[in-house]
């Protein structure tokens, strides 16, 4: 599948590369540096003195379309100014003539679109004859296409989409639906993947509305998709019809639809789908994977996907139907399975079927798997007896998780008491009867990734911790690469505690303590405090110990979750931060990974996602479990629940020890901010 290519023409050479420039910016999302091209093209567009462009048009045309690319990315980051601006300029340019006028229409059409405003987005769509406008727009462009055809469906197919969407919003339903069945009619229309699944989505929306569940599940189902042929799911809508699809919401609705038709199995399938697409969405820019497979076949097979996935997406096909793009997509999908199976969960959309998962879920434990969108909250639970959902109120669920978490946070208080509760009687106490075994996997999702499920408290003033012994997991599907435990012994520690991060408000003197007793516990360990304590000494050493253990400050940034990470001293090799994405560049063969430190099992928590922080780094690189700190935790108190940890490893598994350690510790600090910070992730045993 060739990507159609724009030939630029000599009009003004330093305008020409801007405007594109803030054209494919919008294209991926990047809103901000899609302004910032967008208001230079403008600025050496009206600073131009090219005459003969100037009278023929092309210069007025081409200020337009730089107004409607800004105004559109404007809208999307909330500069409301700069979006009115801009939206009063176009519409004092609609009548100027036939050709030029189409431009502000179609500019006003997309920003009304992204604004929500529908029904001024239906008014110049129904009034704009845009695939004239497309024809005019390539001829100043001069795209390198042939037929009209390839023109007709980059430009007439969007602006179907767009009436048929402003169509449902304002309550013409049955036009919606006739103009929609239109444009998957076309067929075209498969060479536009992100116009595709949109069309495929609101088709979907109405069915279900309409309650069609059969139908509206299979449209689902085909957006679905769509949406996971391609390694990376940016968003490259709004440039051509102003607003961004959600794929989190689409996975949502599919799944509400099947479990409405008691197709439960299916539902938790799309649940697994939906937060690998979120990690697959996470990890979309980064190339270097550690393997433990052929490293030199994987990175070509890596550089295979990248091109196939490339060609694939492409907007308009100039040689063929696009069929052979998505099969050699297919196939290279499968090479990389075959090579490095888990690595390909990280590159392509995947889960493990129930079934599977079932096999590999002690008898003595249980699966409860949350998810939700909106108001709709699932609870599947997983055994060996089976799979069942039960749906649960999701109601200001984020909010009241929020009420909780600052309630635990401060140490004086027992704020926390009546959201601990109210939170166990929504999430815990309706599962209670499906649920007959000591040992829980929890996977959490969305805002419940930041909830401590072993300080959820019932009314007799028992918590779940006295009840259950509780691990997590990122996603049910990751059971299936957890690596093997490894032989039982007394291995020696790596250990690694208050590093000099060159501020002494940074230091952390119980943890240089807690580090201290640790190594201590366990004879041959390796100790590296203050300067010592570098990302290059952890580098150089990490390999060589089956238990590792880290006592330091941790960093978290939401918008950029590949550079969080756990702060090091730095020296001449390391800048000192052991990032997120190095930990999937790494190879770890750790029994054990303790993050005793700040907040770190707190990451990105993304529309659907699950956290993606260093919990899921160390297991990708090799760590079987890994036990980490939910909030910023008090110090000596965390020395003592550490010392308790590791001497009941003596005689306990993982999940069990950290369960009596917490028990043992509430009874010195009863107030859960001491207590109730850390959690299990990966293997109990």
């Amino acid at each position: 599948m060739g990507r159609a290519t724009l030939h630029i023409r000599s009009v003004d050479v330093r305008s020409l590369p801007d405007l594109l420039r803030a054209q494919a910016f919008l294209d991926f999302g990047e809103f901000q540096n899609a302004i910032a091209s967008g208001m230079r093209a403008r600025d050496i567009i009206s600073s131009s003195r090219d005459r003969a462009w100037e009278g023929a048009g092309y210069l007025k045309r081409y200020l337009l379309i730089a107004d409607s690319v800004v105004a559109v990315a404007a809208v999307h980051v909330g500069d409301k100014e700069l979006a009115s601006r801009l939206i009063e300029e176009l519409e004092k340019n609609i009548s100027i003539d036939a050709i030029t006028g189409s431009i502000p229409k179609i500019g006003l059409a997309r920003t009304y679109m992204a604004m929500g405003e529908y029904d001024k987005a239906l008014e110049k769509l129904e009034d704009s004859p845009l695939s004239r406008f497309g024809h005019s727009l390539v001829g100043l462009l001069d795209v390198g296409v042939s037929g009209d055809d390839n023109i007709s469906i980059y430009t007439e197919l969007p602006r179907l989409l767009m009436i048929a969407k402003a169509s449902a919003k304002t309550g013409k339903i049955s036009a919606a639906k006739t103009t929609l069945d239109q444009v998957l009619a076309n067929p075209r229309i498969r060479d536009l993947g992100d116009i595709y699944w949109l069309t495929l989505f609101e088709r979907g929306r109405i069915a279900e509305t309409e309650r069609e569940f059969v139908e509206a599940a299979e449209l689902y189902r085909k957006a679905v998709e769509v949406v996971e042929q391609q390694r990376s799911s940016i968003g490259t809508e709004a440039s051509k019809i102003g607003f961004v699809g959600d794929k989190q919401t689409l996975y949502a609705r599919l799944v509400a639809v099947l479990i409405a038709q008691g197709q439960i199995a299916k539902a938790f399938d799309y649940v697994e789908r939906s937060k690998s697409r979120a990690l697959v969405d996470m990890l979309a820019t980064k190339q270097d994977f550690a393997s433990h497979a052929d490293s030199k076949l994987v990175k070509t097979i890596l550089a295979k996907l990248d091109t196939a996935d490339l060609e694939s997406r492409a907007d308009i096909s100039l040689q063929s139907d696009g069929v052979g793009g998505r099969r050699t997509l297919q196939v290279t999908r499968q090479e990389l399975r075959s090579a490095a199976p888990e690595l390909s969960t990280l590159v392509s959309v995947s889960s493990v079927p129930p079934e599977e998962l079932r096999a590999l879920i002690r008898s003595d434990e249980t699966l409860v798997e949350y998810y939700y969108q909106g108001d709709d909250l699932y609870a599947f639970v997983l055994n060996r007896a089976g799979l069942k959902a039960v749906k649960l109120d999701g109601s200001n669920l984020a909010n009241q998780v929020q009420v909780f978490r600052k309630g635990i946070e401060s140490p004086q208080s027992n704020d926390w008491t009546g959201a601990s509760r109210a939170l166990y009687a929504r999430l815990w106490q309706p599962l209670e009867g499906e649920i007959t075994t000591k040992n829980i996997i929890v996977v959490a999702h969305g805002a419940l990734h930041y909830l401590p499920f072993a300080a959820l408290q019932r009314f007799d003033g028992n918590f779940l911790v006295d009840r259950h012994s509780l691990r997590l997991l990122p996603s049910a599907s990751v059971l299936k690469f957890l690596k093997p435990t490894l032989a039982k012994k007394q291995a020696p520690v790596l250990v690694f505690g208050n590093p000099d991060l060159g501020d002494p408000k940074l230091d952390l003197q119980f943890a240089e303590s807690e580090a201290k007793t640790v190594t201590r516990l366990y004879p041959a360990s390796k100790l590296f405090t203050r300067k010592a304590a570098s990302e290059t000494a952890f580098k150089q050493s990490a390999t060589a110990y089956s238990r590792i253990h880290l006592a330091s400050h941790g960093k978290f940034q939401a918008d950029a979750p590949l550079a969080s990470g756990l702060y090091l001293a730095g020296d001449a090799a390391n800048d000192g931060l052991l990032s997120v994405g190095e930990l999937y560049s790494m190879n770890i063969n750790a029994d054990l990974v303790t993050l005793s430190a700040c907040e770190t099992g707190l990451g990105k928590i993304a529309n659907g996602d699950d956290v993606v922080g260093l919990t899921r780094g160390f297991l990708y690189a090799g760590s079987r479990s890994i036990v980490a700190s939910l909030w910023s935790v008090d110090d000596k108190a965390t020395a003592e629940l550490m010392q308790t940890f590791y001497r009941n490893l003596a005689s306990l598994d993982k999940s069990e020890a950290l369960r009596q350690a917490q028990i043992k510790t509430r009874q010195v600090y009863p107030h859960p901010y001491f207590w109730a910070a850390f959690q299990l992730t990966g293997r109990s045993d």
